[in-house]
């Protein structure tokens, strides 16, 4: 399929390459087909883009939470296993939804508290939002910059 993207302007994405969250991004419902994009010749990738096939202009960088050094153990409910169509836990990858710190200050932040969980076997995702901070997740001393 032929998409037409803001950021890296026309784009060809084969089938299996789209990842599908059905009930879409908190905030950005309506967009509920994505890719990843990334540069293939950059060597190992420590972000991607998850650019939306639904609005060209929506794309959002993330990352892998281990290579920021989080790792989550995250209690999924019958409902979110049903969404993700009961991955293995090995099948299912943990991103971050980065952002740009406050005006003023520098830097780029993680969503911790809302990850995205993608079955890397079937490619349907979901965001886990964390109500309360009482999900398993630790934090490791990183020496070098991501």
């Amino acid at each position: 399929m032929q998409v037409n993207t803001h950021l890296f302007g026309n784009l060809e994405v084969a089938p299996d390459k789209v990842i599908t969250f059905p009930a879409g991004l908190v905030g950005f419902e309506a967009a509920r087909r994505f890719t990843l994009v990334h540069e293939s010749d950059s060597g190992e990738q420590a972000s991607y883009t998850l650019q939306s096939l639904d609005q060209s202009t929506l794309a959002f960088q993330i990352i892998d939470a281990t290579a920021v050094g989080i790792n989550y153990e995250i209690a999924l409910s019958d409902a979110e296993s049903a969404a993700l169509q009961s991955p293995a836990p090995e099948d299912v990858a943990v991103m971050l939804l980065l952002f740009k710190q406050q005006p003023g200050t520098q830097g780029i932040g993680a969503n911790v508290r809302a990850p995205l969980l993608i079955n890397t076997r079937t490619r349907v995702g979901l965001q886990k939002i964390i109500e309360h901070a009482r999900a398993n997740f630790t934090i490791s001393n990183l020496s070098s910059v991501v």
